[in-house]
């Protein structure tokens, strides 16, 4: 017996892992730490040390703005595209809707998930038991079809700015070929091992963002060189629409299509725990870190909301409309097109080889956001095989999925922008409703009004876009439908194996064990279910019913062991067991998500811990098996002696060294 209080369960990653295992086995499996996922101070609770610094604020900007800032790449062609000659107003309802709506909601988000987990978790947590993990797998399809549409879009978007280079030639209709390069590039990469992003993202977004501001400069130049171009334009307009009012109200009607410009936001709070923090021991609180949170993402929807404002109304002043159509030159590089024709091709390549690079980025971004997200939840909720929790199984996964898209939208940056919008508006609403929620909770009625608006306003502008472009929530269905699908699949698969982490007795506990197994060199459990209370005739009615149907020991000291179940929903905790007295009784007292799992973790704590293998007895329970099976996969409990053996079975394959059951 060790004298530490708490024993590790260890949990392999397959049955049999004592069969040989390949070199490319142990490759996929090994872990890898990627700079996106990394706590940038350890656990903001002090309880681990301090790995490194962390990052600037202004730098982890950047690693956000890889995501939100490539979008000027093909954002004010997309916009061009939906509102035509309106596309400035209907970018600065776009940029009002970010700065009044976006802005407040994430910095309150901020505030509330400074681990990066975003509005995803804060839900989860204000929603009970499987309606919570419901909320977040319907969550995560959509999340996964902002993060792959990223991918997809993004490489898509780098090969058309490739083939249209004009220092490139012979490679007209090979963007599917292109785009699927860059993507086996990027999983490629991923698979090796991705570090030191935020360097690269520094490079990356400065060169980027002085580009276009030169470009967007430039255009803003030759709009006041040639005074007739503002007129004709508001001629035009005002030929198309009427009069101010109508134009306002299109805007108001073609801005959803538009959301695309708001990407970054959901992905500046998931980069939070880059962001360095307190100089000193790490506060339960961080407060440091949520206040640069709230720079970055102020400092970048400004200057984004600028960027957006600026390249909409240079590139339709000075594209003819027919350029933006499919095929036509400004098609998804708008801003291309000016560097070229304004700048001359030397500068304009640069410029390309510039965007190629960001948005080949801006897919590494997403693609480690996905490996954050991913292995936060399902694993832990044990609603994924294990090697969900490893980086290079989920790379070949998400790979795989953004070839399959790539395909179907033959790498048409116009044909997956409705995709991108709604994964990002869906993230955006649920942001919305967890801010106005925690709004409520701290009892601040003018905050939750006003998100509750923005709420109302994101809700719209998700339906219309769902309405016009339908393949955003199609695509989000059949990842929502996977995702629940292989999750029950698996919570079901992972039902009898041991659901703790840790298991630890607390000072009484360890006082009762220790004195059983050193007088009498037994252990002998009753299982006992809790009804909160302590009465003393049960207590001995259980016992003389052990002692006599099941032939307890009379030797064997009377120690009854409990578990109420808190949140069945959950899948692996820490435990910790707890001695308490009941009426003269001596009594283990254990909250966890399942009664069998939980008592086979501590089985095989007890023996590890006091090196005495432990006899536990039960009764049957009443009804029938199926329905006990039932309760035991929703609630935690039914039929707990047949899957307690069966957790130890899987859990213990030694037969000699199972701790034995008793049931009358």
């Amino acid at each position: 017996m060790t004298d530490s209080p708490e024993t590790h369960i260890q949990v392999l990653i397959a049955r049999g892992s004592d069969r040989p295992v390949s070199k490319m086995q142990r490759w996929l499996l090994a872990q890898q730490e990627t700079s996106s996922s990394e706590d940038t101070e350890g656990d903001i609770d002090g309880t681990k040390p301090t790995r490194r610094a962390g990052s600037h604020w202004f730098q982890v900007m950047c690693l956000t703005g890889v995501d939100y800032f490539s979008t000027l790449g093909y954002q004010p062609a997309i916009a061009a595209l939906a509102a035509g000659l309106l596309s400035p107003f209907a970018t600065i309802v776009l940029v009002l809707l970010t700065l009044l709506g976006a802005l407040p909601v994430y910095r309150k988000v901020a505030g509330k998930s400074f681990r990066g987990e975003g509005s995803i978790s804060i839900m989860e947590r204000l929603l009970p038991w499987w309606t919570g993990k419901l909320f977040v797998l319907v969550m995560l399809g959509f999340a996964a079809t902002d993060f792959i549409i990223t991918i997809t879009l993004s490489a898509a978007d780098a090969s058309a700015h490739l083939i249209f280079n004009p220092f490139v030639t012979g490679l007209d209709g090979d963007a599917v070929i292109i785009t699927l390069i860059l993507i086996a590039i990027l999983g490629a990469v991923f698979l090796a091992g991705f570090r030191e992003a935020i360097g690269i993202a520094v490079a990356l977004v400065v060169t980027y963002v002085a580009l276009n501001i030169v470009v967007i400069g430039v255009g803003i130049v030759h709009v006041i060189e040639h005074a007739s171009l503002v007129p004709d334009w508001w001629s035009a307009l005002l030929t198309q629409n009427g009069n101010p009012i109508m134009m306002a109200a299109v805007a108001l009607l073609v801005f959803p299509k538009l959301a695309l410009g708001m990407s970054g936001f959901e992905t500046g709070v998931a980069v939070m725990p880059q962001i360095r923090g307190e100089k000193d021991v790490p506060s339960i609180i961080p407060v440091a870190r949520i206040a640069g949170a709230k720079r970055l993402l102020t400092t970048a929807a400004l200057t984004m909301s600028v960027l957006l404002i600026t390249s909409s109304f240079v590139t339709t002043l000075l594209i003819p409309q027919q350029e933006f159509q499919p095929g036509g030159q400004a098609n998804g590089r708008a801003l291309a097109f000016l560097a070229h024709e304004y700048l001359g091709n030397g500068f304009g390549t640069v410029y390309d080889i510039s965007t190629i690079l960001i948005l080949w980025f801006a897919g590494a971004s997403a693609m480690a956001g996905l490996l954050n997200l991913v292995p936060r939840y399902l694993p832990r909720y044990g609603m994924a095989p294990q090697w969900a929790a490893l980086s290079r199984p989920l790379v070949i996964v998400f790979t795989s999925i953004a070839f399959i898209i790539t395909l179907i939208f033959q790498a048409n940056v116009d044909a997956q922008a409705g995709a991108y919008a709604t994964g990002v508006l869906v993230l955006m609403t649920s942001a919305a409703l967890a801010a106005s929620l925690i709004a409520r909770r701290e009892g601040k009625r003018a905050q939750f009004w006003g998100f509750s608006i923005i709420t109302a306003v994101f809700v719209y502008t998700t339906a219309v876009n769902i309405i016009e472009r339908p393949d955003g929530v199609r695509i989000a269905a059949v990842f929502i439908g996977a995702i629940i699908v292989v999750s029950l699949f698996s919570r079901v698969q992972r039902s009898f194996q041991l659901r703790s982490k840790t298991v630890t007795f607390d000072s009484a506990a360890n006082g009762f064990l220790f004195a059983d197994a050193d007088s009498t060199g037994l252990i002998a459990l009753i299982a006992h279910e809790p009804h909160g209370g302590s009465d003393t005739q049960e207590y001995q009615k259980k016992s003389r019913d052990e002692r006599r149907l099941n032939n307890m020991p009379a030797s064997s000291p009377r120690l009854f062991i409990e578990v109420t179940v808190t949140d069945s929903s959950e899948f692996m905790q820490d435990l910790l067991v707890q001695g308490k007295i009941h009426s003269g009784h001596r009594v283990l007292e254990v909250t966890g998500s399942a009664v069998p799992n939980v008592l086979a973790a501590v089985l095989l704590a007890i023996r590890n811990e006091y090196g005495v293998i432990p006899d536990i007895y039960f009764d049957w329970s009443e009804g029938g098996p199926i329905a006990n099976m039932g309760r035991f996969l929703v609630t935690g409990a039914g039929e707990v002696a047949p899957v307690t053996r069966e957790v130890l079975r899987q859990s213990e394959p030694n037969t000699s060294r199972r701790p034995r059951l008793h049931v009358s």
